[in-house]
């Protein structure tokens, strides 16, 4: 799989932002994902499909350490992100989190007004010069300007689910990030909300390494060039079974179980 995943970027001249290997990753002492393999291109769009419980979440949280935030982890093998193990003891996991930022599935933005919103991560690194100019300009990276323009000392918290969404991703982007991770970014948005997350996904991918969750296969293949497909072997630990380029997995996957899945025979 790996192999097959390395020549197609290759092809289309991709180089890699993370390369994962031998990756095991546990909850306190149960193990939630098995030897994981992979080279995620840069400056693109990878996909994340699979069953519930997969691991998919899990994988991703591993990609900036934010699950040692929630909870007990232990992680085995290496992820090296542009040639850094982000597991290295020397590692500064906050500035690890400015490089790599992290939307989640619902909007969260911060009891706070718009502008603060987006200056916060500026100012938390200690960038407080020309905060307007990064606040418009990361909003406008965000296609949202035009939205809120004259709202920004008002409450992020009165934005639409589909706009604090956005406000989100501005927050995320406006540290410059190399990556932005995002968990089901439209489970909880509207059809024309989540076009609008999408147009944008298609704007930023040339900038940014963007890895994608998502339950929705159609939208697996409207905003990827790479897909991968996850799932549970018989001992329900999750493992990555394939992935490559978008249009190779859901045309012709070379494993069984991801031509099953992909044709809504299982999951």
């Amino acid at each position: 799989m790996n192999r097959e995943l390395q020549n197609d970027q290759q092809k289309t001249g991709e180089s890699y932002a993370y390369k994962v290997r031998n990756m095991a990753f546990y909850y306190g002492t149960k193990k939630a994902l098995d030897n994981i393999n992979v080279d995620i291109a840069s400056k693109a769009v990878t996909a994340i499909i699979g069953p519930s419980g997969c691991g998919k979440s899990t994988f991703i949280k591993a990609l900036n350490r934010i699950a040692e935030a929630e909870t007990e982890v232990r992680i085995d093998g290496k992820i090296e992100l542009f040639g850094q193990d982000i597991y290295d003891s020397k590692v500064n996991i906050t500035r690890l989190r400015k490089r790599v930022g992290m939307v989640f599935q619902r909007p969260n933005p911060f009891p706070m007004t718009i502008y603060d919103n987006i200056a916060y991560g500026p100012r938390l690194f200690g960038e407080n010069k020309n905060l307007d100019e990064v606040v418009e300009s990361t909003l406008k990276r965000a296609a949202l300007w035009n939205e809120v323009k004259d709202l920004l000392r008002k409450s992020a918290l009165g934005l639409s689910g589909g706009q604090q969404q956005r406000l989100c991703i501005a927050r995320s982007l406006a540290v410059n990030p190399d990556v932005l991770l995002m968990d089901e970014p439209c489970s909880a948005l509207d059809p024309i909300a989540t076009l609008r997350i999408e147009e944008l996904i298609e704007d930023l991918r040339e900038q940014f390494t963007i890895i994608i969750v998502t339950h929705n296969m159609q939208q697996a293949g409207r905003v990827s060039q790479y897909t991968l497909f996850f799932n549970t072997d018989e001992t329900r630990i999750g493992n990555l079974v394939e992935g490559g380029l978008t249009g190779d997995i859901f045309s012709k996957p070379t494993n069984k179980r991801t031509e099953d899945y992909i044709t809504g025979r299982f999951g």
